[in-house]
């Protein structure tokens, strides 16, 4: 963001240049995107029945487009309006909700979670005798529960009750939600955990997590597509995207029904989670923003956990990347039949969503394809503050070269590090996913780390035997130190 000076004696200066912008952006046109996105033909290469995008740019809307239809059985076509199930990406909101229910003095988030819970209590553990986890524990998926995800249901089905889904009562579990680990001492992506806190959440204040969210983030913030109620209850949305598998067909009704409303039962549209998105980055300038206080901004988007977290991870927001050496929050969704993405900048308000209603198969190379194509064509890059970076001495880059274990995200697949025209890169297949290039240059700062192109955490890395044995990640003020696995032969 280009730092304005908010000086009284500059008022009119401010003004104007204000004024200019707003013009300038007006003016703009992003007719670009869609002559670069090709997104009618990836729809047809890969089946894909509908697909929404949204991107942002300095605080605002700059582009919106809707391709495909709603479902294959009508072939009525999508529009700005309409919500698709976006999975995962209900978790944040659940936090966000936490959050300014706590600012409100509702309840306590540093509080042990089981204090707030009626119907149900967590299972005796002894990885919790003397470590009750806390609701924020909960939001970064550091407190050890068990169950990662859930199966949807269908109108016409029996629909498990919160209490069964923790008790394992369901399709996938067979038995009570467990820990596996002492809180607060690993990280373990945790769908249950969400539903522990939509439980304590309506235990407490006694109404839906539907409600809460309708009452303090929805209706305040002009969300007029966005719910949490489920396709079988009221006040459900009518302008909705049906689920398809991956030929193509509807998927039973289309409408799933997600009783783990906090972990996955959100439906939502490009534009609502655009303005979300943006609501929480002027938030972070405490500037222009509504509901989100600047303080909450900042506990929800601070990184949290480094160590087997994918790269980093918030209370509730993914924070795994640093493209165009920016910050970015981010979330991604995966029901049956659905998914999407949201991605936004710390800093400079840009961003985009993306929402389909197509299987994995289907969405996920035309996701993937439009992000490299947004993160290229924008023009989003931000310049990196002054680092000396200095050449990379050849009896230590003998030492780097090799074939590891995912050291970057944790994930257990190759990443290699390797040697061009003098310089030492680094291959990952998850940056190589989101990038569509795998050459991300290692480079050897003055003060002894080392950093990755398009990767947010610096590194240092320890040797034993002539190979690396650990790498520290650091992160603002977390480090986490990783072992690491040769495969070389």
């Amino acid at each position: 963001m280009k730092n304005a000076l908010y000086l009284l004696i500059f008022t009119i200066l401010i003004s104007s240049c204000q004024t200019s912008n707003k013009i300038v952006s007006k003016r703009k046109d992003y007719s670009f995107l869609t002559d670069s996105l090709h997104i009618d033909k990836q729809l047809e290469k890969y089946k894909l029945p509908g697909f929404s995008l949204v991107v942002f740019e300095n605080y605002e809307i700059v582009y919106s487009n809707q391709f495909g239809v709603k479902s294959t059985n009508s072939n009525e076509k999508l529009n700005e309006n309409t919500a698709f199930s976006t999975a995962s990406i209900s978790k944040p909101i659940t936090v966000l909700l936490c959050h300014i229910l706590e600012e409100k003095g509702l309840i306590n988030l540093d509080d042990p979670i089981d204090k707030y819970l009626k119907r149900w209590h967590l299972p005796k553990s002894k990885f919790t005798e003397n470590n009750s986890p806390t609701w924020k524990q909960f939001f970064n998926h550091t407190a050890g529960t068990s169950q990662s995800g859930f199966e949807d249901h269908y109108e016409g089905e029996a629909i498990p009750t919160l209490k069964q889904s923790l008790l394992g009562q369901i399709p996938r579990y067979d038995k009570e939600i467990e820990f596996l680990f002492t809180p607060g001492t690993d990280w373990q992506y945790s769908g249950g955990g969400y539903v522990i806190i939509q439980m304590a959440l309506e235990d407490t204040l006694n109404k839906s997590i539907a409600e809460l969210a309708k009452e303090y983030i929805f209706l305040p913030l002009g969300l007029k597509n966005t719910t949490m109620a489920q396709p079988n209850e009221e006040g459900f949305l009518t302008n909705v995207a049906l689920v398809h598998d991956n030929v193509g067909k509807v998927i039973k009704t289309g409408l799933p029904i997600t009783p783990q409303v906090g972990a996955s039962g959100m439906w939502s549209t490009p534009t609502d989670l655009a303005k979300l998105f943006i609501e929480m980055q002027n938030a972070l300038r405490n500037k222009g923003n509504k509901v989100i206080s600047n303080s909450i901004a900042k506990k929800m988007t601070e990184v949290t956990v480094l160590k087997n977290a994918v790269g980093g991870w918030g209370y509730g927001w993914q924070k795994s990347f640093g493209y165009n050496n920016y910050d970015w929050f981010s979330c991604n969704g995966s029901n049956t039949g659905v998914g999407g993405i949201v991605f936004g900048t710390m800093t400079d308000g840009n961003g985009f969503a993306i929402l389909a209603n197509g299987e994995k198969p289907n969405r996920i190379p035309v996701m993937s394809e439009t992000l490299r194509k947004i993160l290229t064509v924008m023009d989003w890059n931000k310049e990196r503050p002054n680092e000396v970076v200095q050449e990379i001495p050849s009896d230590l880059k003998e030492k780097l070269i090799g074939v590891y274990d995912d050291f970057l995200y944790g994930q257990g697949i190759d990443t290699k590090i390797i040697e061009k025209n003098n310089r030492l890169y680094v291959e990952s297949p998850i940056l190589e996913h989101f990038k569509g290039k795998n050459d991300y240059e290692l480079l050897l700062l003055k003060n002894g780390f080392f950093r990755i192109v398009d990767y947010p955490n610096l590194l240092k890395f320890d040797f034993s035997n002539g190979k690396i044995s650990s790498v520290i990640l650091t992160r603002d003020a977390l480090k986490a130190e990783i072992k690491v696995v040769s495969k070389d032969k």
